[in-house]
């Protein structure tokens, strides 16, 4: 078994971990995703379901994703923090969003999708300047 990969919402109440091995890490380009996630792109760790857990209230929003399938997204109701979802096409799965590991140096995308839909957000500009911290 591997290391656990675990994570928590912004305020902390609601915390997830997974015990087994990702079966994929990837960024998910879709329009769904960019909307749901207010970003370019939603970096994500799909896990089966039985090694997945959570502590915590959650509440859900679902709708019909790229797949064409219903597509349930979970996040924390005390801060909005979107956590992992539930595809309805694959009921084995859970998508973990990487972005709420605690230790998110974890995360290593082995391939993207829907780059049909992948926009300028997605684009990192070189030439412009770039800060460590907040921009002075």
């Amino acid at each position: 078994m591997s290391n656990p990969w675990t994570g928590r919402c912004l305020c902390g109440a609601m915390q997830y971990e997974s015990r087994g091995d990702p079966l994929a890490q990837l960024i998910c380009h879709c329009r769904d995703c960019q909307r749901a996630s207010g970003s370019a792109g939603l970096p994500v760790i799909v896990v089966r379901t039985t090694d997945f857990a959570f502590k915590g209230e959650i509440r859900s929003y679902t709708r019909t994703g790229g797949s064409g399938m219903p597509t349930t997204r979970n996040f924390c109701p005390h801060c909005g923090s979107l956590l992992f979802g539930t595809p309805h096409h694959a009921p084995e799965i859970v998508t973990i969003y990487a972005g709420t590991l605690d230790d998110p140096s974890r995360f290593n995308a082995e391939f993207a999708q829907f780059m049909s839909e992948r926009h300028q957000l997605d684009v990192h500009q070189p030439e412009i300047p770039q800060h460590l911290r907040r921009a002075p």
